[in-house]
């Protein structure tokens, strides 16, 4: 498929302006951009119970997804506001991402459903491998800085929620769409909610041929998921299952590789009267990797690794406004791997499995008509084999001053194992290290919020995080393997801040901009896989503009710098019509149609453009 210039793109997205505009006038007049008070605006992440933003003494971002569904091709598009994000993706579609904060490592960071562990055991290049589709999230909520102590091991520098909510009134919603380089996009949303209780189900399928050689990719998702209440309260089950396969041409050296990963996830969460929580949840993968997709002979990898875990967690009362979290917690995970080598079988990974218990407080305290809180708690878990046990604190208050000003800071500690792949995974370019370490880190941060009105908020957070024994991938030279290493000495010093304002009615301007420092004194002259790979400047800027009844164009633009490499900006905009039953979109991606690399060596799509429509019935 041709992709058109900037100038055909900027012309289709006037027309489809001028189109929607000209729907009939009984369409429901668009929704104008509005920023919510703190108050109003909840966060269960990295909290002991769902609380304000406004009361939030932590660093954290709450990204809504039902809002802003049709202007996002994958969930993760929406991470991109989050400037001390950065996405290390190889290719489009989502079909294998990274997720970094703050300089760690894209292992260092949990990816979490509704409270329940997604980090794959495997290796963590499948943490995103998200099992639901799109349209079966409400928001992403996003905890800068270490989060061991409420979740555990991978939470070093950041926690990323994906997470549902119960429809409020039943629908049905269809979406499809096409776009460059034989494009297909396709979801459904049918939405059940009764008094007794709710029922989502949600499908979605995205493919391509690719925009060079060997980078095709089809995606499908699907889940089901079922409020229902009883005497002891909200019962909350989930099923979801998910398909993935991809060309991967450059992805882990010079190969034409070719990858394809499947899953499933189980979950229930159910509430033990008004205070009190149980939960068990269940995962398994699949990963089929073969290096040369093309080759006379080909090096062929099957894993498949399980993962379960177990929470139960009470809160206590101890004054009006304040209370305390108990919680323990069991998990485990295990895998069988083997591998094909021209009609071989033989162990690649090798069969392992491991398990973890822990035991947490979390003391939140929040004094009656007082302006401040303070929130401490710790964690221990133990290992069954490698380190006998972690001990991850954490401290955390903030205090509100007149005018909308909240200061606050927050200190931590966060700790990982080793991956099955870390520790075991051996091929022509990657050998593991089965005498790895865990790694750890101690984060801090310190910030200030303010909201004096709906029509502006700003944030300015400074951040430091010191790594201890940090996992990474080294080599002397480009000749030989890299290898698995324990690295100390990695320290990051970093800034991060955000600005959003409604200059006018129906506009919205929002601007996030992260600076990040980095002292790598560990390598001694050796090569990184990773450590490297972090922006030392991320910018990403957006305008949103309501034009007539219906219509919303939205422009954004991210500019980053990586460590050492050439600073790249991309431009991408869209437009939607919300009004009625019929929502069609035009979404330009990469509109300067810049040539750059999220992985070194790992070329992104060009200039792209999709268009579709979605049919809503019912509320």
């Amino acid at each position: 498929m041709k992709i058109p210039s900037p100038l055909t793109c900027l012309s289709l997205l006037l027309l489809a302006a001028s189109a929607a505009a000209a729907f009939p006038q009984s369409a429901a007049p668009a929704q104008p951009p509005t920023l919510p008070h703190p108050s109003q605006t909840m966060v269960v992440v990295g909290s002991a119970v769902p609380t304000p933003l406004a009361e939030s003494p932590l660093s954290v971002l709450v990204l809504p997804v039902e809002a802003k569904s049709l202007t996002l091709a994958t969930p993760l598009d929406l991470l991109r506001e989050d400037s001390s994000i950065s996405l290390e993706q190889r290719g489009a579609g989502g079909a294998q991402s990274d997720l970094v904060m703050r300089g760690g490592t894209f292992e260092q960071t949990l990816v979490l459903l509704n409270g329940f562990r997604i980090n794959d055991s495997q290796s963590a290049h499948h943490n995103l491998d998200l099992p639901i589709p799109l349209e079966a999230m409400d928001s992403i909520q996003i905890l800068h800085g270490a989060g061991s102590t409420l979740y555990g091991a991978d939470a070093l520098s950041g926690v990323a929620d994906f997470v549902t909510a119960a429809p409020s009134a039943s629908s049905l919603r269809l979406r499809s769409g096409g776009g460059s380089f034989n494009g297909v996009e396709a979801s459904l949303e049918a939405a059940l909610a009764r008094k007794t209780n709710a029922v989502r189900l949600t499908a979605s399928h995205n493919s391509s041929d690719g925009f060079i050689a060997d980078r095709d990719y089809r995606n499908q998702d699907a889940s089901l998921e079922d409020w229902i209440p009883s005497r002891l309260g909200m019962a909350d089950i989930l099923v979801a299952v998910s398909d993935r396969s991809f060309g991967a041409n450059q992805f882990y050296g010079p190969y034409d590789s070719w990858e394809r990963t499947k899953g499933w996830f189980a979950s229930v969460r159910q509430e033990l009267g008004p205070k009190a929580v149980a939960a068990f949840g269940y995962r398994r993968h699949t990963d089929e990797f073969i290096l040369e997709r093309n080759g006379p002979f080909h090096y062929e990898n099957n894993h498949m690794d399980g993962s379960w875990q177990a929470s139960l967690r009470q809160t206590v009362s101890v004054a009006k406004a304040s209370l305390v979290l108990l919680g323990l917690e069991s998990d485990g995970d295990s895998i069988q791997s083997f591998n094909v080598t021209e009609g071989a079988d033989s162990l690649a990974l090798g069969i392992h499995a491991r398990n973890r218990g822990a035991g947490y407080v979390d003391l939140d305290l929040r004094p009656v008509h007082s302006r401040w809180n303070l929130t401490a708690g710790m964690r221990e878990e133990l290992f069954s084999g490698g380190p006998e046990s972690a001990f991850a604190p954490h401290l955390a208050g903030s205090l509100r001053l007149p005018h909308d000003v909240k200061l606050r800071a927050n200190g931590g500690y966060g700790f990982r194992l080793p991956t099955y792949t870390d520790l075991y995974y051996s091929d022509p370019t990657t050998i593991g290290n089965a005498k790895l370490k865990a790694e750890s880190a101690w984060t801090g941060d310190a910030g200030v919020d303010w909201a004096p009105s709906s029509r502006f908020s700003a944030t300015l957070t400074g951040f430091y995080s010191r790594q201890h024994d940090a996992i990474d991938y080294v080599r002397t030279n480009s000749a030989v393997p890299w290898m698995a290493a324990n690295l100390s000495g990695l320290r990051f010093l970093g800034v991060e801040s955000s600005l959003t304002w409604l200059p006018v009615k129906g506009q919205k301007v929002r601007v996030a901009w992260t600076a990040l420092s980095g002292a790598q004194d560990a390598l001694h002259g050796l090569q990184s896989e990773y450590v490297f790979n972090y922006p030392v400047q991320n910018v990403h800027a957006s305008w949103t503009a309501a034009v007539g009844r219906a219509v919303t164009l939205t422009n954004s633009v991210q500019i980053v710098q990586r460590y050492q490499k050439s600073v790249y900006p991309v431009w991408n905009a869209l437009a939607t019509h919300e009004g009625g039953r019929f929502h069609p979109y035009l979404r330009l991606d990469n509109l300067a149609n810049t040539g750059y690399q999220e992985i070194v060596g790992v070329a992104m799509p060009g200039r792209t453009i999709y268009g579709g429509v979605s049919l809503t019935i019912g509320r």
